[in-house]
């Protein structure tokens, strides 16, 4: 691994992926923002820099809506990194969105509150366009490499992102499921804004593991131990997916805009 050249494509997620790469190195980043959820882990996937770190730490230590994001994006943008995926376990809203089922998405709703969620607090005031938050180019990617894989991948959904670290009311899943939202989720959101104000070009891969409250699919309502449970049962489909999508990932991106999001964000 040449230790002095950029890292171009960075990973957020849980335990499993990084044992995949090699020659790794651990690296400490210090931000402008705090400390980041933990060490950066860089190594070598299907011949590229990879650079790893779990978002909620080493340990799970961090619940969602206590992770450092700006101090994460940060941190992998210092690296160099201008592609960034970004899975994550996830609940399903809809009949046809099932267990271990993965979707790429393509759109987010925010339902979060008091987290440190953009890196222009002023002086300028900048106002960064959140109408496609994911890259197109790297979600086909994904789209295909999923399906390459024999994995069930739908190609877009809307994730709902709620604070945390409480799961849903069953109120509250009716009414997102009635929005006809695909997906629910607590750590997309700032996350994916994030990495578009730093002009990353982001994916989403959601792991779908439970059915939210329960009130779609006639189950019992959402556990974190049933969650761990689906996640870890699929986690070597994702580890599949995620080794597949580095490797055809191109070495440049023409045809999105998200590496010029800060053009005509300021008056």
């Amino acid at each position: 691994m040449d230790k002095n050249s950029a890292v171009e494509i960075g990973v957020f997620g849980g335990s499993g992926f990084y044992k995949l790469l090699e020659d790794c190195q651990e690296k400490v980043i210090e931000t402008p923002y705090g400390a980041p959820s933990d060490k950066v882990t860089i190594g070598t996937l299907a011949g590229k820099q990879i650079a790893f770190m779990p978002r909620h730490g080493g340990q799970h230590q961090l619940p969602p809506h206590k992770i450092n994001y700006r101090a994460n994006v940060w941190a992998m943008k210092s690296l160099g990194v201008k592609r960034l995926i970004a899975p994550c376990a996830a609940g399903s809203l809809q009949k046809d969105v099932k267990l271990g089922d993965f979707v790429v998405c393509d759109q987010f709703v925010d339902r979060t509150s008091g987290r440190d969620d953009t890196y222009y607090d002023g002086p300028i005031t900048t106002h960064v366009s959140s109408a496609d938050p994911y890259c197109p180019e790297l979600r086909k990617l994904a789209v295909q490499a999923g399906r390459d894989c024999g994995i069930t991948t739908h190609e877009t959904g809307t994730v709902v992102v709620i604070q945390g670290p409480r799961f849903s009311s069953k109120a509250e899943s009716k009414w997102f499921t009635s929005m006809g939202w695909e997906v629910i989720n607590m750590t997309q959101y700032p996350e994916v804004h994030l990495a578009r104000e730093l002009e990353m070009c982001v994916v989403n891969i959601s792991l779908i593991t439970d059915y939210d409250s329960g009130l779609i699919g006639d189950v019992e309502p959402v556990s974190h131990a049933e969650v761990v449970k689906v996640f870890t049962e699929n986690n070597k489909k994702l580890v599949s997916l995620l080794n597949k999508l580095v490797e055809i990932i191109p070495g440049k991106i023409d045809h999105c805009t998200c590496q010029k999001a800060l053009a005509g964000a300021r008056g």
